[in-house]
């Protein structure tokens, strides 16, 4: 306990109060970066900082399951892609909530893929869960658009990562499944880097963009802090789950996203109407549930 608070809430609070500031950072830089770039530079400040932890205290884990490490490194740079691209093009909340759908996803997965059992419970969270999609999305209204779907498909790709740690984790050390992570969202980046020379068209731009080095040191420091607070958030997140319940962290964690409508109604995104709201109130319940069940 910390002054009466438990410690794994307080952690939760701080790194979730840190992702919506990052992604906050990341929603202004991308008036003059793509999103491609934007995950390039924080990915390579966290790739020096994991090589330095390793450095002092290295790895005693086995490993043996190189492909799956791949694999991690490749769903968990699509799904910070996406979500990059997602929250520089709508409303910040809208966006990390549909990030925050993975649970639901995690759970499809698990069951598919790991053969773990769905409850009645978790079958009644993924089906609230994907109602509240729809009301954010409103697909039969004129607001929805490419965005929205990136979005979706990212927290898709985030509960695909997730899935492929759980498969690894008793084989590699933390850091290596982060390191893996890190050094595929600076080595794709370069080769799409490469290609957007030669091809780049507008419809591929959150996949394709060219490289533009930033000129200002005002973009410098937006890029400090988003490396910063993104290896801040990651390290108390850890903190927070190896510190009390899970269940009770998992309800934490949902504080990010108030904290993400604060940010970005500060940068000019219009409040939540209505059914947005209710979508995202229904997303958090289900999450929630989708955890319990």
């Amino acid at each position: 306990m910390i002054y009466g608070f438990d410690r794994g809430v307080f952690f939760m609070f701080f790194s979730a109060l840190l992702s919506a500031l990052n992604g906050a950072v990341a929603k202004m830089l991308g008036d003059d970066m793509s999103a491609l770039e934007i995950v390039f530079f924080r990915n390579l400040f966290g790739v020096f900082f994991i090589l330095l932890t390793l450095k002092h205290t290295p790895a005693t884990l086995p490993g043996g399951k190189p492909l799956l490490l791949i694999w991690r490194g490749l769903f968990g740079f699509s799904a910070l892609l996406l979500f990059f691209y997602t929250i520089t093009h709508i409303p910040l909340g809208e966006a990390i909530t549909l990030n925050k759908t993975s649970p639901l996803f995690v759970a499809i997965l698990a069951f598919f893929i790991l053969h773990e059992r769905l409850t009645k419970i978790g079958i009644f969270a993924l089906f609230i869960g994907f109602i509240g999609v729809i009301m954010i999305t409103k697909p039969t209204g004129s607001e929805v658009g490419l965005p929205h779907l990136l979005g979706l498909i990212g927290g898709f790709l985030a509960a695909a990562a997730y899935t492929t740690i759980r498969t690894i984790k008793h084989l590699y050390d933390s850091r290596m499944i982060v390191l893996s992570f890190m050094t595929t969202g600076v080595l794709l980046p370069l080769v799409l880097f490469g290609i957007s020379t030669q091809y780049a068209p507008k419809n591929l731009d959150f996949l394709l963009a060219p490289f533009v080095m930033p000129k200002t040191l005002h973009i410098w420091l937006l890029l400090t802090i988003i490396g910063i607070t993104a290896t801040l958030s990651q390290w108390l997140l850890t903190k927070a789950y190896s510190s009390t319940n899970a269940g009770i962290v998992g309800i934490a964690s949902y504080t990010l996203i108030p904290f993400s409508i604060f940010f970005g109604s500060l940068l000019g995104d219009p409040f939540p109407d209505s059914y947005t709201l209710a979508g995202i109130v229904l997303i958090v319940i289900s999450g929630l549930l989708v955890k319990k069940g």
